[in-house]
């Protein structure tokens, strides 16, 4: 079932608000905590955001038929790229969904995946795709804040709606 245009730039927006939190949480890590390695794909907190980060400038650049950005790079492993750049990313995602209507979302999105696959999906599910994956590795990572003694901050849906209602009052 597709969604609306709105819908896609709100879920993108909650996006941007939980990444931008989670990763000001990561902030205040001491650098081995930051690098402990998790044995997950990813490995640590740093790479878990590097990866979603990486993810996020991947898919932007796909549906916007841009030119490959490349994957996950060493500067991505930064912290202060990360605090800098992924905001910006972020921008640009809200001035790409500014322009999409109820007719865009619909249309099929073709891309080569990092194995080389050919795919076309609608635009709608590729978004809502990278949504979906940054809350699975969100959850992730604030996981490993609390194993390393941390309270990561709320980053549901929920939390999300209730402080743009609470500033739209």
């Amino acid at each position: 079932m597709p969604v609306s245009a709105d819908v896609l730039a709100t879920h993108l927006a909650y996006t941007a608000w939980a990444s931008r939190r989670l990763v000001e949480a990561a902030a205040q890590l001491a650098p081995e905590e930051l690098t402990r390695d998790f044995q997950t794909a990813d490995r640590s907190v740093l790479g878990t955001l590097a990866h979603v980060f990486a993810a996020d400038r991947l898919w932007l650049a796909r549906l916007r038929g841009g030119p490959h950005p490349g994957y996950v790079s060493d500067a991505d492993y930064r912290l202060d790229v990360l605090l800098g750049d992924w905001p910006a990313l972020h921008d640009r995602w809200r001035d790409w969904a500014s322009s999409l209507t109820d007719e865009i979302v619909l249309r099929p999105v073709a891309y080569t995946d990092l194995k080389g696959r050919s795919w076309s999906q609608p635009l709608w599910q590729l978004v809502l795709h990278v949504v979906n994956h940054g809350t699975h590795h969100r959850g992730q990572v604030a996981g490993f804040l609390r194993m390393l003694g941390h309270t990561p901050p709320p980053l549901d849906l929920v939390f999300y709606y209730r402080e743009r209602a609470a500033q739209a009052a």
